[in-house]
């Protein structure tokens, strides 16, 4: 595959969890152990070497397949047999293959270097979306968590087709980068994969949007926020016949100013603030 023409193609990607922790052996293991379902996979759908484009990502795989090959069958057969193979390479092993996969389908060209197109990056980013690690991570029995687009989804995975169970996936949004839409994930074997816990609610940021309240100094009791200003003043008044009774004053008052009980940084400044 080598052109800077984008051609509408299904997009793999592939990705082992927690392959940063493996000792070196176990990694070679881990990475022969992928490597041998997928092509058995493929090989299961009839997707000859000329038909699939792949690209090592050390810790996964990024594929991208021929626009002659039925979408149906990578949702189906393929998947059904990555399962079967990841649960023969996984027996007796301490350290197990543990893969999340996505498929997304879009215009996708090769500028000689790799893989170009928003198809792939969305692909890429639904394989390493939170919601996909944390279902994996939410029950060690999962070996292998399935992603789709929400197009893919409502194009191909709705229909059915054999080894296809639409009823069996679940809505997620998923937001990382650029990217904000729902996809559907899948666990084989399970009515429904587990649910990651809710992404917490951003806290809105911009102008007009208020600052959180001030808090009390630590050990401080009873204490009242303090902005640049307070209502406290300290009055001079010059006249005759005056009585101070509390906060009033009575009699003339010939002048007076009103000083605001200002921060230490502005002491000392006459006639700031408001008069």
């Amino acid at each position: 595959m080598s052109s800077h023409e984008a051609v509408h193609r299904l997009v793999v990607s592939a990705d082992v969890k927690g392959s940063g922790r493996l000792g070196h052996q176990a990694k070679l293991r881990s990475r022969r152990g992928m490597y041998g379902i997928f092509e058995s996979a493929f090989d299961a759908v009839a997707v000859g070497g000329g038909q699939v484009h792949l690209e090592d990502r050390g810790d996964g795989v990024l594929a991208a397949l021929a626009p002659e090959v039925p979408p149906v069958d990578l949702v189906g057969l393929w998947l059904e047999e990555v399962y079967q193979g990841v649960r023969a390479h996984n027996a007796g092993l301490s350290d197990r293959l543990r893969l999340r996969i996505a498929m997304h389908a879009g215009p996708v060209s090769h500028d000689g270097r790799g893989l170009v197109g928003r198809a792939v990056d969305l692909t890429c980013r639904l394989c390493d979306s939170r919601e996909a690690k944390e279902i994996l991570a939410a029950d060690d029995a999962i070996d292998l968590v399935f992603v789709v687009s929400d197009g893919l989804y409502r194009s191909v995975v709705v229909e059915g087709g054999r080894f296809v169970e639409p009823e069996h996936y679940r809505p997620i949004p998923v937001q990382a980068k650029e990217t904000d839409e729902v996809a559907w994930f899948h666990v084989p074997r399970r009515t429904q994969p587990p649910v990651p816990r809710p992404r917490p609610p951003a806290r809105p940021t911009g102008v007009g949007v208020p600052e959180p309240p001030a808090t009390a100094a630590a050990g401080a009791t009873g204490a009242e926020p303090r902005g640049p200003w307070t209502t406290k003043y300290s009055i001079n008044v010059n006249g005759i016949n005056q009585i101070v009774d509390g906060a009033e004053v009575h009699g003339d008052i010939v002048g007076s100013r009103g000083t605001p009980d200002l921060p230490d940084d502005d002491d000392g400044v006459e006639g700031a603030g408001p008069r």
